[in-house]
């Protein structure tokens, strides 16, 4: 129809219509709103939801500056280490649309979307619309009642509000169209009550809060809230309790927060109880926190409480979900993977993925960094390990929990057994298909198998406990240490002594000084158990023992500058190594003794205990996991490209160092890595005079030297590059 023959049928003029189609008049009069209605043949809803929204329209025209309709949300607390993500929702402003914020309990998702929307209410000159939608309560406001509510905020007479939900949606999406209107739905249950209440437009922002991810609604953006970060916590802390009594304690206040899992609801919980006990101290408060089984009672003060806001989610999952819950209390590691769960919960693996993803989609579990992988937040681990305690009994606990540690140290142990050197084959009851697989899983279960070795040992079940500790040995050698395996084996230690098996408390002494040297650098330490272990071994006349407690002791007396006396027990250990196979025992004592050698100076010697061995070794000998043989291969390459070094015969040593990286294969942790190798044979290409082979190799290297950990290895490559003649 053309404005002119609905000028005719109405008897509005057609500059009127023109007008109005090109925004210059808000909205028709009411007289003439009906002449148009009449004219464009409405009748019933369409000529009703027509005369209502000219109405609305002139009700807009007369508005001055930005209105607040609705807003029934508690106001912020100072928000305090959120400006990333309020930039985000910012931003968002313009886009329009509908934004979730997803997190856990306690993570100040209202808080944000309330402090975003007062930054933002100046951009919606139609309004801002905010409702407590109560997800969390056992009955959450219908979407049909928050539908009344919004729409009696937006004018619309209560004659004129319908009553089914399908027409409240339907009057409420046509009034939002073409509004410029934020609207915030904070605590939403589910995707069931949040759908009728999206207005469909791009021109109006929806904030939705949930701890729910609602991955069912369509077109919906996500900004999923983490905790803070430790000096953002420290100060919302602060901003609560005052800058002096933080100052004046401030490892007590970096306590706290870590207690609290910087979680804001908890650090805001504790911040008011000092705030209203002023002679309490930060210390005083660490005290009642530190204990695991008060922590949750203490953080509550008044009506503000952690504990109730956990309950509201745990109460709406599904009665599996909730058994699931609680039984994953059993893991005592960091993180973990749904095979784990699977054991823990005592739900067949097929199964528990379910279960999973419904913790994961009410937060109550979160994704980890590495793929696959799950981790409580702190304190609903706790609150897990409370409702385990409560709703399970002790027989189903027990024997959840010796299910749960029995296969940990099955898979540990047998990953363990899977570098020893005298496996040729993987055997058919092994649960690792190779020696990667193996590797793999001791990287990524450290704190699960740790923390189990240690509740076995607690629990006195001290076979399992050194059975444990014995299996890796070889997996730990000639890596970079990345696990605390001087826990490892002082567990050992105990249970040997406890099981009074004095040869392998000898080896555990021996494996103890290893680790105290290697991975915590206490030379002394490490000097005192070798000794122990030596005197031990001779005592119960341990032939064995005694030579690897003197190869032990020969390395941390060279690293600890007494070379003389290293290079004796060194030599002892290579001379009453003469009788046993390379891969059982010698590779080791060889290799220590080179190693001495080469401290000492004496490279030619070192040179020429690296070659026999690299001749047998590469000979391939029978009972002896190909693997095993290529990390051998490995090393000795290394070692040989580090005496041609101490010689000064560059050229030999950059090859042997570019072979060793060749089978470094990227696998990691292995020490040296492919990027200090990469080092090593730039250096040697550069003083051989080989400076475009040079400039190769430091190029790979800066390719894998790459994150904050590398920083001084990348300023070594970029010096030797810029050293480089051009």
């Amino acid at each position: 129809m053309s404005q002119a023959e609905l000028a005719r049928l109405s008897g509005v003029s057609v500059r009127a219509l023109r007008d109005l189609e090109r925004g210059r008049a808000a909205a028709a009069q009411e007289r003439s709103a009906a002449l148009l209605a009449s004219a464009l043949g409405l009748s019933g809803d369409a000529r009703e939801s027509f005369v209502l929204l000219a109405k609305e329209g002139r009700r807009r025209s007369v508005r001055t500056g930005n209105r607040t309709m609705l807003y029934a949300l508690p106001p912020s607390p100072g928000l305090v280490g959120r400006e990333r993500e309020l930039e985000r929702l910012g931003g968002e402003a313009e886009n329009g649309g509908v934004v979730v914020v997803v997190g856990p309990p306690g993570v100040g998702k209202t808080s944000l979307a309330v402090a975003a929307a007062d930054k933002v209410a100046s951009q919606f000159p139609d309004g801002c619309l905010a409702l407590d939608l109560r997800g969390m309560d056992d009955r959450p406001v219908k979407p049909a009642v928050v539908l009344e509510r919004l729409l009696t905020a937006l004018g619309v007479p209560a004659g004129q509000i319908p009553t089914g939900e399908v027409e409240l949606g339907s009057l409420y999406r046509t009034l939002l169209r073409d509004r410029r209107t934020l609207v915030v739905l904070d605590n939403a249950a589910d995707e069931a009550q949040v759908r009728p209440l999206l207005a469909g437009s791009g021109r109006g922002l929806t904030i939705v809060t949930c701890r729910r991810t609602l991955a069912g609604l369509e077109a919906a953006r996500w900004l999923t809230l983490d905790v803070l970060p430790a000096e953002s916590a420290i100060d919302l802390l602060t901003s609560i309790v005052g800058e002096e009594l933080v100052r004046n304690e401030p490892e007590a206040a970096k306590e706290i927060v870590a207690l609290c899992g910087r979680l804001p609801l908890a650090v805001r919980i504790v911040g008011n109880r000092l705030a209203a006990r002023r002679e309490w101290s930060l210390g005083h408060l660490v005290r009642q926190l530190r204990d695991e089984r008060t922590r949750l009672d203490a953080l509550s003060a008044g009506d503000l409480q952690l504990r109730p806001a956990f309950e509201a989610s745990l109460r709406r999952l599904s009665p599996m979900a909730q058994i699931v819950f609680r039984r994953l209390a059993l893991i005592p590691g960091a993180h973990f993977d749904g095979d784990l769960a699977a054991v823990a919960a005592g739900v067949p693996a097929d199964r528990v993925n379910v279960y999973l993803d419904e913790l994961v989609e009410a937060s109550m579990l979160s994704l980890a960094s590495s793929p696959q992988r799950l981790h409580f937040h702190e304190l609903i681990r706790l609150f897990a390990r409370e409702h385990l305690a409560s709703d399970e009994d002790e027989p189903t606990r027990v024997r959840l929990r010796d299910d749960f540690y029995a296969h940990v140290l099955f898979k540990a142990s047998a990953a363990g057994q899977m570098f020893a050197t005298d496996i040729a084959s993987v055997t058919s009851d092994n649960p690792f298909d190779s020696l990667d697989a193996a590797q793999e899983w001791l990287d990524h279960e450290t704190t699960n198998w740790l923390a189990t070795q240690r509740e076995v040992a607690a629990l006195g079940r001290y076979q399992e406990a050194l059975a444990f500790a014995r299996a890796p040995h070889s997996y730990v050698h000639g890596r970079e240490l990345k696990s605390r395996w001087d826990e490892v084996f002082e567990i050992g230690v105990r249970a040997a002594r406890e099981l009074d098996d004095q040869v392998s408390e000898v080896e555990m002494l021996t494996q103890l000084a290893w680790a105290q040297f290697q991975w915590l650098d206490d030379g002394q330490s490490a000097l005192a158990s070798i000794k122990e272990a030596l005197s031990l071994a001779e005592e119960i006349g341990y032939h064995r023992g005694i030579m690897v407690a003197h190869a032990c002791a020969g390395t941390v007396l060279l690293g600890l500058g007494r070379v003389d006396e290293g290079m004796r027990h060194s030599v002892r250990a290579y001379e009453m190594s003469a009788g046993y196979d390379v891969f059982d025992i010698r590779f080791s004592m060889a290799t220590a003794y080179a190693t001495a050698l080469q401290v000492a100076g004496r490279f030619d010697e070192a040179l020429e205990v690296h070659l026999a061995l690299l001749t047998e070794t590469e000979s391939g000998p029978d009972g002896t996991h190909h693997q095993v043989a290529a990390n051998a291969v490995f090393m000795l390459h290394s070692s040989l490209g580090d005496c041609f070094a101490g010689l000064e015969r560059w050229k030999e040593a950059a090859r042997h160092y570019h072979q060793a990286t060749l089978l470094a294969g990227g696998r990691q942790p292995r020490y040296p890595s492919e990027a200090e190798l990469l080092l090593r044979e730039g250096t040697a290409w550069r003083k051989a005079g080989s400076p475009q082979r040079a400039r190769n190799t430091f190029l790979r290297a800066l390719t894998l030297l790459t994150g904050p950990g590398h920083h001084e290895d990348r300023v070594r490559a970029e010096a030797e590059l810029a050293a480089l003649p051009s």
